[in-house]
């Protein structure tokens, strides 16, 4: 009895642990699939790289200029108003936008949109048997369906970064001449605390965060079950994962490049 008790207290920990080393695998499985020829899957690329670029680019300009004009616009405007310094507004953009807001916002529209689409589409064709009848003919899914889908969700994310850090700047721009300052000062601290490192961290961040969207949909698309519930199941499952995954990847990112580049830890 306490045996029982016990494998169901663990169990949730127990699944989210397997759950965690099969997308570790097939993670590998997609980078041998992906440098190993042939590449058969320049067309699929081609249409998945087209239609994330489709569904997300109008979601992320909306969410972009709104957060860059609220929280750190706004927000930060007001209280920096207190002590006579909106000039550095600029400075805190650098931080707030281009470190965390604007990798952040792309991740979670691209997964939003993007990601469910993907764990849709293959959890239809995993219930429909698809997948069985391509292994059956001799055909890799992983190669196929998956590799794809990982590069163009990769370059989309990292593409779409560098969009959303110039739309989150112009919510920057815009809080600025709603408090009724110069603009001047805004890109000259913005100028000034900006560097190459936040600028190819934000973007090569963004990027492994458009990886870690691919491999989690895929995942979640690729093991479902259980009909069309189980479909809509695997979509809502795929998303709560990925955003979990982004926050803790984003922690162990920020923490290791602040420990490699102390002195971009420094507002001038």
């Amino acid at each position: 009895m306490v045996r029982a008790v016990a494998d169901r207290a663990f169990l949730p920990t127990k699944n989210l642990l397997e759950q965690v080393g099969d997308m570790m695998i097939l993670t590998g499985k997609v980078l041998i699939s992906a440098l190993r020829p042939p590449y058969p899957y320049g067309t699929e690329f081609v249409q998945q790289f087209m239609f994330a670029l489709r569904l997300c680019w109008f979601p992320l300009a909306i969410s972009t200029i709104a957060f860059g004009y609220g929280a750190p616009g706004l927000q930060a405007g007001n209280f920096l108003t207190l002590f006579g310094a909106i000039d550095r507004l600029g400075g805190f953009f650098v931080l707030s936008t281009i470190r965390e807001f604007g990798p952040f916002v792309t991740a979670i529209i691209l997964a939003g949109v993007g990601g469910t689409a993907i764990t849709a589409d293959l959890g239809a064709r995993k219930i429909r048997e698809e997948l069985d009848a391509l292994q059956v003919l001799g055909v890799d899914p992983i190669k196929n369906l998956v590799v794809p889908r990982f590069l163009a969700l990769m370059i989309v994310t990292g593409l779409f970064n560098i969009y959303a850090l110039i739309f989150g700047i112009f919510g920057g721009i815009l809080a600025t001449l709603t408090f009724q300052a110069p603009l001047g000062p805004f890109f000259a601290t913005l100028l000034s605390n900006a560097s190459t490192t936040d600028l190819w961290g934000s973007v090569v961040k963004c990027t492994l965060f458009g990886a870690i969207i691919a491999i989690v949909a895929c995942y979640k698309g690729m093991t479902a079950s259980g009909g069309a519930e189980g479909v809509g199941r695997a979509v809502n499952q795929g998303v709560v994962i990925t955003f979990l995954a982004i926050f803790a990847f984003n922690y162990v990112f920020t923490q290791t490049l602040l420990a490699t580049h102390p002195e971009i830890s420094v507002i001038k």
